[in-house]
């Protein structure tokens, strides 16, 4: 095993540009960590608002950005005794995921699906886990119940589609172009809207003739609150991951009151590592099943290579992808 390696840095806070190839040390696998030898990494939303100088990392977490990766084990902590070196993993991590050999918390690993690819693999922690949590954990997702998936296109969205409709709810989604709902309904959404060219509040309730859904899951946040509460049926669940539309929003509490609506969120990166591995052993027992008979699987638009970083951040800016982004490290 090398000394240093290969990383991909963010050599000042800019466009795509600032990412840069750097050598850095071999990072050392503490107490209750695994080394993993990376041979790809997911590119995420959270990566560009990172480069940008938006999301720094939470303290004592590396520098180097990429939040989940897939590999093979090289090296294990004195305390880590489920995994062995040679398995085949694919990890959440907090930071640096843009490197040859990446340290992970044990309880954050998974193993690859069989049949899997690297490239595959590594397009599942940063998606799953976060859908999971906010769909099925905080948002209570139900078989039989309704939900509404904004960014239906995305790799967020194009997981929780899948999951949503294995788990037996029907599947609403929003998407900014023809082609990126059609992609939705391919992959089982019952309804998409292009939030575009419609009002997805109208379309919504004539959707469910007036009731509302039962779950919204929702990235932009900002104005979409108060539209989004609009669409819940009685008793319905607000999940908002991310503030793509700002972080205020201006909304009617007795309505909530009076419909006993909830408003939960969260966001995966800080949260402690035992709240991430009750997760991955959550996904483990009840989506990698779905994974390993291929009833899922990660929709992956494009792939780059490790050191062209930059262009794999320019192409998820553009906007214009259908799933996920990938970097190829091997």
């Amino acid at each position: 095993m090398p000394d240093r390696a290969r990383v991909i840095a963010i050599s000042r806070f800019g466009g795509p540009e600032v990412l840069v190839p750097e050598y850095r040390d071999v990072p050392v696998p503490g107490m209750s960590e695994v080394l993993v030898q990376v041979a790809a990494a997911g590119v995420n939303r959270p990566d560009l608002r990172q480069r940008s100088g938006h999301y720094p990392p939470p303290p004592g977490v590396t520098d180097i950005p990429g939040l989940e990766i897939s590999g093979t084990i090289v090296a294990l902590g004195a305390d880590v005794g489920e995994w062995s070196v040679g398995d085949r993993v694919c990890a959440l991590v907090a930071g640096g995921g843009y490197a040859e050999f990446c340290v992970v918390p044990s309880g954050q690993c998974l193993p690859v699906p069989e049949q899997f690819s690297h490239i595959e693999a590594a397009a599942l922690p940063e998606t799953f886990f976060t859908v999971w949590h906010n769909l099925f954990e905080r948002a209570a997702l139900k078989a039989g119940e309704t939900v509404l998936i904004h960014g239906g296109a995305s790799g967020i969205g194009t997981t929780a589609i899948q999951l949503a409709r294995a788990f037996g709810a029907d599947v609403f989604v929003t998407a900014g172009t023809d082609e990126k709902c059609e992609s939705c309904l391919v992959l089982g959404a019952r309804e998409a809207f292009n939030y575009r060219t419609g009002d997805f509040v109208a379309q919504v309730a004539q959707a469910t003739s007036g009731r509302g859904v039962d779950v919204i899951l929702d990235m932009v946040a900002g104005p979409y609150v108060a539209r989004n509460l609009t669409c819940l049926a009685i008793g319905g669940r607000l999940s908002i991951i991310a503030l793509q539309g700002g972080r205020s929003a201006e909304i009617d509490l007795e309505t909530l009151m009076r419909r006993r609506m909830t408003i939960t969120a969260s966001t995966l990166r800080p949260q402690p590592v035992l709240d991430k591995a009750r997760i991955a052993a959550s996904l483990r027992s009840q989506v990698w099943p779905l994974l390993e008979q291929g009833r899922i699987k990660p929709v992956v638009h494009a792939i780059f290579p490790f050191d062209q970083a930059a262009a794999a951040h320019a192409e998820l800016e553009r906007g214009e992808h259908v799933g996920k982004v990938m970097l190829s490290v091997e």
